[in-house]
């Protein structure tokens, strides 16, 4: 174990989360495929290992700081570009049940790849706009825990994501520092998604010292059937009160 993992190792075992020697291979592997495939398409700006450690891997376990990943069994990851934050819930905690759902198919084509290379189990990549895979039955109103990091802002994304909650479900928004205009934008969608914000926790992450947010959405009841509305349609005209 060098530096850069012993640090990640440390910075964990202060939230109680401790890894295998397996789990840090996994995470190594993690991090050589990501910059291999980010030579042939862009997946992140950060490649730099000990960054990747830390704004990636380290960011994506802290959804589990201050909820009980351990109580979930299915987690549906919207938007995950290149794996964040699921893949790195999965290896921490390898009984969840993941399903990750992106729209650009080559991004789907290396999570793919990934997630063989890791061996992780019960791990499905979608490929889809986020609207027309929430409208399959297989996947509406199914997940114990749906996420989302830095996406889109919080009226959006909540019609992208609280479509997949089942009833008495979680969504966690991952969002950076700025969340109160964010919060009071989203009062109609969520009344119209029927999600009601019932904690937001604020983390520092460590060493760089920027801010995060986490916005926890519960799922009162199953999703109106007019939503999510046809693809694109979020996006142009986010939900709010006329």
């Amino acid at each position: 174990m060098d530096a850069i993992q012993q640090q990640f190792v440390q910075l964990l075992e202060k939230q109680q989360i401790s890894l295998s020697t397996r789990q840090l291979d996994q995470f190594e592997l993690y991090y050589k495929t990501l910059v291999e495939w980010n030579e042939k398409m862009n997946l992140t700006g950060i490649t730099e290992r000990d960054q990747v450690y830390l704004k990636h891997f380290y960011d994506s376990l802290s959804v589990s700081f201050n909820y009980n990943v351990g109580e979930v069994s299915t987690v549906a990851d919207i938007g995950s570009g290149a794996g964040f934050p699921s893949i790195p819930l999965k290896i921490a905690f390898p009984h969840l049940k993941i399903t990750i759902v992106d729209s650009l198919n080559k991004r789907i084509l290396f999570l793919r790849e990934l997630v063989a290379q890791l061996g992780l189990m019960d791990t499905e990549c979608v490929h889809g706009r986020a609207e027309d895979i929430a409208r399959l039955s297989k996947y509406r109103d199914q997940f114990d825990l749906v996420t989302a990091r830095a996406v889109a802002r919080l009226q959006v994304l909540n019609e992208f994501c609280l479509p997949f909650v089942k009833k008495g479900g979680t969504f966690i928004a991952m969002k950076g520092s700025e969340i109160d205009e964010e919060l009071s934008e989203a009062s109609f969608s969520l009344a119209e998604l029927r999600g009601k914000v019932v904690k937001v926790n604020r983390m520092q992450l460590p060493i760089e010292e920027s801010i995060r947010h986490f916005v926890e959405i519960h799922k009162l009841s199953s999703t109106p059937a007019k939503y999510p509305r046809k693809a694109g349609i979020p996006l142009k005209e986010p939900l709010v009160k006329l």
